[in-house]
Parts: structure tokens; sequence; C-alpha cells
């Protein structure tokens, strides 16, 4: 079954990192993502840009609607997601424990939705 970690954090807290151990937490991921493809686990990893560079998108009554930033203002923001192909949930949350970003934020583990009839 496929499932995606959503990685949550507060980005000031990457922003407050040394240079040096952004490096190493960067490193740490790279590698962690190279392990879960070894392993045949992996479908796709991605970093994400700050939110101050997202848009939100609404469609109301057939017009459409943007705002700057993300939907909701919540302490953390969506950093980066992996991908993940797992036997059970249970090995989805196995493996997303391992995420190096776990260690400063929140991963969220949720099973892909499979559509009738696709």
């Amino acid at each position: 079954m496929k499932y995606v970690c959503l990685v949550y954090g507060e980005e000031k807290d990457l922003y407050a990192m040394t240079p040096e151990r952004l490096a190493k937490l960067d490193a740490d991921s790279m590698a962690h993502d190279r392990s879960l493809d070894q392993r045949g686990m992996l479908i796709i990893a991605q970093a994400l840009q700050s939110v101050k560079t997202s848009k939100t998108i609404r469609r109301r009554k057939g017009k459409r609607l943007v705002t700057d930033g993300p939907f909701a203002e919540t302490k953390e923001q969506l950093l980066g997601f992996v991908m993940i192909e797992a036997e059970s949930l249970d090995e989805a949350l196995e493996i997303a424990g391992e995420i190096p970003l776990a260690e400063i934020g929140t991963i969220e583990v949720r099973a892909i939705y499979k559509v009738p009839g696709s």
C-alpha cells in the first residue's frame, strides 16, 4: 500500500540552524531517502520551498480566489513529503519515525486513497 509521510515543522527552526547543522540535516535526509530507494520503498521525496512562496486557491460560486500563504494559520508548516510503499500502517509508521526531521517536527502518515474505478 502507498503512504505519504507529510513532514511538518516550524520554518523558524530551520532558519535558526547553523549552516553546518542544516547541511547535516540535509545529508541525513538524503541518506534516508537513498536507503528507502535501495529497499524498493521510496516513490518520491521532496522538500518544499518556504510558505512565503505559497498561494492558496479556492473556487466559490465559479470564481477563483487566490490568497497568499497556506490555507490555515498554524504554528507548523508543511516542509516536505515522502511517498512510500509499505506492507502495513505499522511499517509506514516505522519508516516515518526514521525521517530525520521527525526530531524537530511532526510526521503525518496517511494512506493514499484509491479512487474507485481507477
